[in-house]
C-alpha cells in the first residue's frame, strides 16, 4: 500500500512526560514513516500511526542525564502533530535513520508528484461512502500546507466531510473547498487542481455559527452559515445526502448550544 520499504529497525519510543519508553518497530517507506508497537503475547505488530515525510523535520537530541538509555536519540516534529522521540540501539543506527529520513523527506517534497503517488487523487471527489471514510483517515496523517493552530489530531474525530462551493454572500464568485466537521469546529481546506496537496483555509467554531436552509432542490442544494462574528457564507453541496447531513449536524449543534 505504501510502496517500497527503504529502512526499518527496532527502536524505543520515549515519552518525555512520563520518561517511560517502549519497544516499537519503525518502517520507512518512500513517502511515509510507519510506527508499529509490539504485542509480545500475540507475537504480532500493532499499528500506531503513519507520518507523512513531507511534513516532518528531524534532529538529534539529548535526554536528561537521569535517564538510563542509549544516548543515540532523534526527534521528529511537525506543525500537524506532537513531536516523537526515538532511541536507537547504536550511533550507526541513528546515523542511518537520519540519513534515510532526510533523503526521503527531500524527495517527497520535490515536485512534480504524479497522481499515481498520491492517495488523495483517488479519494476525490469523495462521492462514495468508502472514499469519505478513507479520506477522514488520510486527513489525520497527511501534510496540510499553511496549517495554523493546534495539531489536527487534537480536533477530535472528523464527522461529515464533502467538497462544497463556498461564496461570501456580500461578494461575487465562489470557491471550491473540502469542508470537514469536527466535534467543536468546521474546517475548510483547499485542494490543488491535480488533487495532490491540501492547504489550510480556516476553521469556524461550531458553537458560534448556525445553518440556515436556503434550497434543497436538485442542482441547488444550498444553506447559509451565519454567526455574530462571521460574515454569512453560502454553502452549495453537490449531493443531497451531503446537504442533509450538514443541516442535521449543524442544527444539532444549535440545539445543544441553546440547552
Amino acid at each position: 500500500m505504501y510502496g517500497e520499504i527503504i529502512h526499518s529497525s527496532l527502536v524505543l519510543l520515549y515519552n518525555t512526560h512520563t520518561q517511560e519508553s517502549h519497544e516499537h518497530f519503525l518502517v520507512l517507506f518512500s513517502f511515509h514513516l510507519l510506527i508499529l508497537s509490539l504485542d509480545h503475547s500475540q507475537q504480532d505488530f500493532v499499528y500506531e500511526g503513519i507520518l507523512p515525510l513531507s511534513g516532518l523535520s528531524f534532529r538529534t537530541i539529548s535526554l536528561d542525564r537521569g535517564v538510563s538509555h542509549s544516548p543515540h536519540v532523534f526527534e521528529t516534529s511537525s506543525p500537524m502533530m506532537e513531536s516523537k522521540v526515538f532511541i536507537c540501539a547504536s550511533g550507526t543506527e541513528l546515523q542511518q535513520w537520519l540519513s534515510h529520513l532526510e533523503d526521503r523527506r527531500y524527495k517527497s517534497m520535490t515536485p512534480p508528484m504524479s497522481p499515481s503517488q498520491c492517495a488523495l487523487s483517488y479519494l476525490l471527489p469523495c462521492d462514495e461512502h468508502w472514499k469519505r471514510e478513507e479520506l477522514k483517515t488520510y486527513l489525520m496523517q497527511a501534510p496540510i500546507g499553511q496549517w495554523e493552530g493546534s495539531p489536527i489530531q487534537h480536533m477530535g474525530q472528523p464527522g461529515c466531510i464533502s467538497m462544497v462551493h463556498i461564496a461570501n454572500t456580500q461578494k461575487q464568485g465562489h470557491q471550491k473547498r473540502l469542508m470537514v466537521l469536527f466535534p467543536h469546529d468546521v474546517l475548510f481546506l483547499s485542494v490543488d487542481s491535480k488533487s495532490l496537496t491540501l492547504r489550510y483555509e480556516g476553521r469556524l467554531p461550531r458553537h458560534g455559527i448556525k445553518a440556515v436552509e436556503r434550497s434543497a432542490l436538485p442542482g441547488r442544494m444550498e444553506f447559509e452559515l451565519m454567526g455574530e462574528l462571521v460574515e454569512p457564507l453560502l454553502i452549495t453541496c453537490a449531493h443531497q445526502e451531503d446537504y442533509w447531513n450538514w443541516i442535521f449536524h449543524l442544527q444539532q449543534t444549535e440545539t445543544a448550544t441553546l440547552l
